[in-house]
């Protein structure tokens, strides 16, 4: 399936072009360095031949990704697992989710939907700011993953959006792949996940019809994804002090790199995916709702999807010790043990003692970092209340 040109700047790497995307991977040094960490005694020749070997993306994501992300599982956490009862592995959706960690959402959703016996993996909104590396822009786009433009002026960024959009319901129907979106731009750093309304603002711009029409065009799905550790936490709590600190506080040109590299490597725990039914039949629901403006549609639509991805979550021992200790109350004490607790208590410290900041505010620091576990369980509760 040849992709119209008009997508040439944002769509992934089509078959034919990977020879030499390979061959560009392999002559950086910097991936040959990650090639060399992740297979330290296999010549680079012979993992050049069996890239060559990979003639499409997703052939390259079962080879290589797929027994990659199965290791970091393996060594990085206690399992990870997808329910996907409510959907049809024979259809294709975008799954719009939470946002926890900057690489490993959409890649293990790739992984799961591989196990849960999905046809093809998924293609990936990734934001511009995260590829100023020439290898890793192609290491991007060879993974599936389509470009969101960061940066522009007002009229750009419509243009943009309108092009992005319109690639999405291309790669849908006609290429027949699953999509991921983030529910919002960039992680939310305190873990209080809110679909913006300009997301789904942007999936309008990009079909005919109403505006319930257009987004029934895109089979949203709902997506909860629950770590039972964040890896990024104590990285998340320094840039919020950062901030506070210093109106003008900017992240620096690596801040990203090492919140990749630590999301990646670091230990997550128990990881479970839970999609929820696709809205399209919630969406015909409100086409009675015929005194709705297209904002009050859409903001109803951000709070069933907000509504569906809480009351999905997997709560562990750690985010109701988070919530009691952020309360100072004892009101879920039959939800873990002091083991429990003190296990949290200890980890909170080791990852406190990691932030190196010019004037470090420990009680400032832990506080946000309780909200961070704490936030889905104030979410999950109301939600299923």
């Amino acid at each position: 399936m040849k992709t119209p040109s008009e997508f040439s700047d944002i769509r992934p790497f089509e078959p034919e072009e990977l020879p030499e995307v390979y061959n560009r991977l392999l002559a950086s040094e910097q991936f040959r360095q990650v090639l060399n960490y992740l297979y330290p005694n296999v010549p680079i020749e012979a993992i050049a031949q069996k890239m060559h070997q990979c003639k499409t993306s997703l052939e390259f994501q079962k080879v290589f990704a797929y027994p990659f992300l199965q290791g970091l599982i393996d060594k990085a956490s206690t399992g990870c697992d997808m329910d996907s009862s409510a959907i049809d592995n024979t259809k294709q959706y975008t799954f719009v989710s939470n946002h926890r960690d900057i690489v490993l959402d959409s890649a293990f959703l790739s992984k799961l939907l591989i196990d849960n016996k999905f046809a093809t993996t998924c293609e990936i909104a990734i934001g511009d700011n995260l590829l100023s590396l020439p290898w890793v822009r192609d290491l991007a786009r060879l993974s599936k993953s389509f470009i969101v433009k960061r940066g522009l002026t007002p009229r750009e960024l419509m243009q943009a959006s309108i092009k992005m959009a319109r690639y999405m319901i291309f790669a849908l129907k006609e290429k027949h792949e699953n999509l991921w979106i983030a529910q919002r731009e960039g992680r939310a750093k305190d873990s209080n996940d809110l679909t913006q309304k300009s997301v789904l603002k942007m999936f309008a711009l990009g079909a005919e019809g109403t505006l319930l029409e257009k987004l029934q065009q895109f089979h949203i799905v709902p997506l909860a994804i629950s770590y039972e550790y964040d890896p990024c936490d104590y990285l998340k709590a320094a840039e919020m002090q950062a901030k506070r600190d210093d109106a003008n506080w900017k992240k620096g040109p690596m801040d990203d790199v090492v919140s990749m590299q630590t999301g990646i490597m670091g230990y997550k725990g128990t990881i479970h995916y839970h999609a929820a039914p696709c809205i399209d039949e919630y969406l015909e629901t409100l086409k009675a709702a015929t005194d709705m403006s297209n904002g009050q549609l859409l903001d109803a639509i951000c709070l069933h999807i907000d509504k569906e991805i809480h009351r999905n979550y997997r709560l562990y021992a750690n985010n109701y010790v988070a919530l009691d200790e952020l309360e100072g109350t004892t009101a879920y004490t039959d939800k873990y043990t002091a083991e429990d607790k003190a296990k949290f208590d200890a980890y909170l410290e080791k990852q406190l003692a990691k932030i190196e900041l010019p004037d470090k505010d420990e009680a400032y620091l832990r506080q946000r970092m309780l909200e961070m576990y704490a936030n889905p369980t104030r979410n999950y509760l109301k939600a299923n209340a």
